[in-house]
């Protein structure tokens, strides 16, 4: 086993806590929703990372729905917070997996 993918955890965290922001600030139920959802599913992949660092499966997969979702949405908006922020933090977490999936 080798040690904890802490960048992989500090995104989980980053999500859920977004969506928590927009509930409180915007009373946005389905940015609570999706936020902790998401985050909790690249948690339980950072998890299966710290286990086994192949298993990227569920954290590739979960970035890269939020990477389509919120890109789609900053194109639309063009609002960088939040969506651009989180499309962002989401290409570079597909890249750095993806980077990670193939050179093992």
């Amino acid at each position: 086993m080798s040690g904890a993918d802490l960048i992989s955890f500090a995104y989980a965290a980053t999500i859920a806590a977004g969506g928590i922001i927009g509930y409180v600030k915007a009373g946005s139920v389905p940015s609570l929703a999706m936020g902790l959802a998401c985050g909790s599913l690249m948690g339980i992949g950072a998890y299966q990372m710290t286990q086994d660092p192949k298993n990227v499966t569920l954290s590739i997969v979960t970035s890269a729905v939020l990477m389509g979702v919120m890109g789609y949405r900053f194109m639309n908006s063009g609002k960088f917070m939040p969506a651009g922020l989180v499309g962002a933090l989401s290409l570079l977490m597909v890249v750095r997996l993806g980077h990670r999936m193939y050179s093992q």
